[in-house]
């Protein structure tokens, strides 16, 4: 297969990697060892240094042991971005169980679906969502949940002005924990980097989601592969990595957390999405590097205050999760901010594609493949039919990176994974220069009178509109033409605009098959705990109004 993506790849990037043959939890290892007393967290001003880090990691790692953890066992880590989050991640590999990681936002019964799933029977949370736990603790293996406040690794004013927790049967503070761990050496647990690490649920776009089984070698290459691809803006030891992307979410995981203790960054950590307080941070450090998604970069970009906010002090933004906007890329480069643009899904750890810093631009594309990871288009009915130079099909990839399964679903496992290449699922296409343009999914094809309509294509041309925040289409049922086409749109504040208004532009930018033929416009669109828009909910809302 013909890689001509290569011939792209800034100066600093070989083609292929030597990867550590060790399990992900020596990440931190060799970061402790490298950058001792330098800062590795900054949560509302209380620090945590490397080598403190790796203490409380320690102390943890002994205590789970204590309670009967054991290698393989399965730990839920239901948190936002704080240092417990970071601590409970790598005490659960240093011992050889599982990372599962838990949307903090769930409700019952999606908790509940996940516990039963992967068998999880210890959970950490916050104690703002212990009734959760407890709600599902009798349909579900969970025997222990570990409870944390968000203060708890806080200034000490803030932190002892909390209390002491009221827990049940079965409950542990996350602090209590600490000290049980003491001084002791964590136990010598034989890991093997082929052997699960964590499960990182898919969001479950058709049916209940699934756990995509992830290696300890899937996360260190991961990991390597996204730090070597902006080494040359990210030395080593003299970063600040502003996280607010869910360290629960891959994209977090990987770029944020995993990404920012390889490089012995100092990683400021905002649980929740705030305009104004992510702008203070910027102000407020020296932030070198920032992971996002569109809808963060269109609302710092169209703040009134963003221009004092020190921006100019960044290196590099990246941004995954879902395709930018052209403007906004224009708007980012604006700035003179350095901007990747990424792809990626859980089944990949998650990056498999980016923009390279140095190369060629080209909006809409979302860049070429990672070093060691062989990409290509196929048909959509024949996985093994590749098809030539700027046809459209499915994406499918192979890496390191790529997933062993889907947890106790071989049958799901078998139709994803094929001689090694992962079947993404993405309509895609690649030119000349290997670089790959996301159409849409297959799953979101809107077929109306015969016509095939991908909805990222119509979306690209409402987001161009002056007047347009935010776009999402999908296809609805229609009596005549199977399906018609739908756009619900949030307008830039303090702006108006009719349904005829964004009909006609549409028809100047677009055939007239893809034009939307209803137009609703909301304040809001459903999104994702890391901002992606979520057709699915807006393709619910309308079949069940169909219904009533």
């Amino acid at each position: 297969m013909k890689k001509p993506w290569f011939r792209h790849y800034d100066y600093f990037v070989p083609s292929s990697l030597r990867y550590p043959k060790v399990p992900a939890y020596f990440m931190l290892d060799l970061a402790a060892s490298k950058y001792k007393d330098s800062l590795a967290t900054d949560f509302y001003g209380a620090t945590l240094t490397y080598r403190e880090l790796r203490s409380q990691v320690n102390k943890l790692a002994v205590a789970l042991a204590d309670m009967g953890i054991r290698k393989g066992d399965r730990v839920g880590l239901m948190l936002p971005n704080c240092p417990q989050i970071i601590i409970g991640y790598y005490a659960i590999l240093r011992i050889g169980a599982i990372v599962v990681n838990v949307n903090p936002l769930y409700m019952e019964r999606e908790l509940e679906h996940q516990l039963n799933d992967s068998g999880t029977e210890t959970l950490f949370c916050l104690d703002m969502h212990i009734d959760k736990a407890r709600k599902v603790k009798e349909t579900t293996s969970l025997k222990n949940v570990v409870v944390t406040r968000v203060t708890d690794y806080m200034i000490p004013e803030v932190r002892d002005a909390a209390g002491a927790l009221e827990l049940a049967a079965g409950e542990i503070s996350f602090l209590e924990l600490l000290e049980r761990g003491g001084n002791r050496l964590p136990p010598v647990v034989e890991v093997g980097i082929n052997e699960p690490a964590v499960l990182q649920y898919t969001g479950g776009t058709t049916g209940l989601s699934k756990g995509a089984t992830l290696s300890h070698m899937n996360i260190v290459s991961n990991t390597l592969q996204t730090a070597t691809w902006a080494k040359e803006l990210m030395p080593l030891g003299q970063q600040v990595y502003l996280i607010v992307i869910p360290i629960f979410h891959s994209y977090g995981m990987t770029c944020g957390m995993n990404c920012g203790i390889f490089n012995g960054a100092k990683m400021i950590l905002i649980p929740r999405f705030d305009i104004d307080q992510l702008l203070n941070a910027f102000a407020s450090d020296d932030v070198t590097y920032f992971p996002g998604v569109p809808t963060l970069f269109t609302a710092i970009l169209n703040h009134p205050d963003a221009g004092e906010a020190g921006l100019d002090k960044v290196a590099l933004f990246n941004s995954g999760s879902a395709p930018l906007a052209i403007e906004t890329i224009n708007g980012i480069a604006s700035l003179g901010i350095s901007m990747t643009e990424g792809y990626g899904l859980s089944e990949a750890s998650p990056v498999t594609h980016s923009t390279p810093i140095l190369g060629i631009r080209k909006p809409g594309s979302i860049g070429i493949p990672f070093p060691d990871t062989d990409s290509k288009i196929v048909d959509t009915e024949d996985w093994q039919k590749e098809l030539p130079v700027g046809k459209e099909g499915e994406l499918i990839i192979k890496g390191p990176q790529v997933m062993l399964g889907y947890w106790n679903k071989p049958q799901e496992t078998e139709q994803t994974l094929k001689d090694g290449w992962l079947l993404t699922g993405d309509i895609a296409r690649m030119d000349e220069d290997g670089y790959f343009y996301i159409v849409d999914r297959k799953k979101d094809l809107i077929i109306a009178g015969g016509y095939n309509i991908y909805p990222r294509e119509v979306d690209e041309v409402l987001y161009s509109h002056p007047k347009v925040l935010e776009a999402a289409t999908i296809g609805v049922p229609h009596q005549y033409r199977g399906e018609t086409v739908k756009a619900f749109i949030v307008l830039r504040p303090g702006e108006t605009a009719t349904a005829e208004e964004i009909t006609a532009f549409c028809k100047e930018n677009m055939a007239a098959y893809k034009v939307p033929k209803i137009i609703e416009f909301r304040s809001e669109l459903p999104k994702t705990a890391v901002g992606k828009i979520l057709r699915k909910e807006l393709r619910a809302e309308e079949l069940k109004k169909l219904k009533k």
